[in-house]
């Protein structure tokens, strides 16, 4: 059956989700496709209930830290079982309640794969959906390792499904994915390695407070083995083996599971964009400054979907929504900007980060004050036992702008948003240092990092 509608949206994420309501509040018939549960990866499978675990690993962490400090822990632990039901409380209510809401906004929603037939056309199931413009915001999904006894391997959605934590778990890949899953799996008792390919993980983060926050990991009793490349996995009894090359010497690493943290890639492979004459290439469809096909001017992309230019980050899915909706509401008028966005490692302490590292600043020709310093010492990390903790910010010499901010230690993830606010503001070092902040607070530090 051929159906019609001014809109087709692929995908109910957060960029598919903000770009299908707009349209509809302005009139528009839209559909919207999702062949896995409504909701997308950051609500189901990703940022949400990743963080719900996040926190109860924080509330061992902080037992641990001020034991000897005025508390007593006692047997404070994470039950897993306990845990996930709590973890599904967030998650199991979402496709039902965002499926829901679609209907009462008028959206006619489909379950199923969707595939071009056509410029402007879908098929999902028997129904092809015909449009006026058409919306590419299918997420993202693990990168194939291409190697021997990939099929064994657990993706991070599957992690935050486990009934039960195993004794001895894997992570394949030294990106935020696996840094996070290994706090939380350490905390809750397992033991834990992470196989790095690299010199050096987290390369999207300054370099100086990576290295601080590996010795944290390290101290946790986390194993991490850099220039270490997974090269085959095996079944070994009701166990995994790992075969890796660590430092050009053939190693093996024993473990009950092995995680994919190794990075990921848009979700686009099956879409057949080409019968839609639409361009693509490993960082999803290719889109113009508008966010909209450079081949196909029916069809617009946003989130993990898009090469954009974008990072692969909630936030900046949503803003991509919000700029799609108002060129296909408005004609092609809005672009991005991605100037300060933040982005963070949800480690313990977490890792934050927005604008230039010293090196991308100095192959800019940037003329700036790197200002750094080690915070173990500070009030705010003594009073809570924190020993890792530290700054950097770059300040351009003249103007006084701030270039880049890169934060480790307790409520870095909500700190990095005040330099993020004051870049986007163009405020200046100085206009922080005059800020009357509350105090004792994190944000009353600012001032002494600028």
């Amino acid at each position: 059956m051929t159906k019609k509608f001014d809109l087709v949206v692929i995908g109910t994420g957060t960029a598919a989700s903000t770009v299908a309501s707009q349209c509809r509040n302005a009139g528009w018939q839209v559909a919207i496709i999702d062949s896995r549960p409504f909701g997308g990866t950051c609500a189901l499978r990703g940022c949400d209930p990743k963080k719900v675990l996040v926190g109860a690993a924080e509330v061992i962490d902080w037992n641990h830290r001020m034991k000897g400090k005025g508390i007593e822990g006692g047997n404070v632990r994470i039950v897993w079982p306990d845990l996930m039901r709590f973890k599904r409380s967030f998650t199991d209510p979402v496709p039902k309640s965002r499926e829901e809401a679609f209907l009462r906004a008028g959206i006619v929603a489909f379950h199923g794969r969707a595939r071009f037939v056509g410029p402007r056309a879908v098929q999902v199931g028997d129904d092809v959906l015909e449009g006026r413009y058409f919306l590419v915001a299918t997420g993202a999904r693990p990168v194939a390792l291409k190697i021997p006894g990939e099929e064994r391997v657990t993706t991070s959605e599957q992690f935050l499904e486990l009934e039960g934590l195993p004794r001895r778990i894997a992570f394949i890949g030294g990106g935020y994915i696996s840094f996070e899953f290994a706090h939380i799996a350490a905390r809750a008792g397992a033991q834990v390695v992470i196989l790095h390919r690299g010199a050096r993980p987290l390369n999207l983060f300054d370099p100086d407070l990576v290295d601080q926050l590996v010795e944290r990991t390290r101290a946790l009793g986390i194993d991490i083995q850099l220039n270490a490349e997974a090269q085959e996995i095996k079944k070994n009894g009701g166990g995994l083996t790992i075969g890796a090359s660590v430092g050009g010497t053939k190693r093996v690493f024993e473990a009950d599971l092995v995680v994919h943290g190794a990075g990921r890639v848009p979700e686009i492979e099956d879409l057949d964009l080409q019968a839609a004459g639409v361009k693509w290439d490993k960082r999803g469809v290719k889109v113009n400054e508008y966010l909209q096909s450079v081949s196909n001017q029916a069809v617009y992309a946003a989130g993990d979907a898009a090469a954009s230019g974008g990072a692969p980050l909630t936030p900046v899915a949503g803003y991509e929504g919000r700029i799609v909706a108002a060129n296909l509401l408005e004609g092609n008028r809005h672009k991005p900007d991605y100037l300060a966005v933040s982005s963070v490692v949800f480690t313990i302490p977490p890792l934050a980060s927005v604008g230039l590292q010293e090196q991308a600043a100095r192959e800019k020709g940037l003329r700036f004050e790197a200002k750094r310093g080690m915070t173990s010492g500070w009030y705010t990390s003594r009073r809570i036992g924190e020993e890792y903790s530290g700054y950097k910010v770059l300040v351009e010499e003249g103007s006084g702008r701030i270039l880049g901010a890169h934060l480790l230690g307790a409520h870095s993830d909500e700190m990095i948003n005040l330099f993020a606010l004051a870049m986007r503001a163009g405020l200046r070092a100085s206009d922080l240092q005059d800020m009357v902040y509350a105090y004792p607070t994190n944000a009353s530090n600012v001032p002494y990092m600028v």
